[in-house]
């Protein structure tokens, strides 16, 4: 019988997850937003997509479908090792770690504070 190994890495971000921008340009846009929520996070490339961040236009062109076609603003994805936790408790960016919570169970934690996320 062959074991089959998780090959994916246990991420620190999740969905929902209010995030500092650490490094690229996004940290340095026009609007000056250094940080959001998560919106999206893609596993298998090790990206998120964080709202309002790496914003770019998409040319959509007149469908059945979407008749108004037109430019559309989204955002894309940029890598996770680009963000970085705010901390609940403090509001400052914070490394994440996981220990065993009073039940036994895995859970994050803030490094600079201690307390257990979420």
């Amino acid at each position: 019988m062959e074991r089959k190994f998780n090959k994916q890495p246990k991420l620190k971000i999740k969905k929902g997850d209010t995030v500092k921008i650490i490094a690229g340009n996004y940290r340095s846009t026009a609007d000056k937003v250094n940080s959001g929520k998560v919106l999206e996070v893609l596993l298998d490339k090790n990206r998120v997509v964080v709202e309002g961040i790496n914003m770019v236009t998409k040319h959509q062109k007149p469908s059945a479908g979407k008749p108004e076609g037109g430019i559309k603003k989204t955002e894309a994805s940029i890598h996770i090792s680009n963000v970085m936790l705010l901390d609940p408790a403090s509001g400052k960016p914070t490394r994440v770690g996981r220990k065993l919570n009073e039940k036994g169970k895995l859970q994050r934690y803030a490094k600079k504070t201690g307390e257990f996320i979420k």
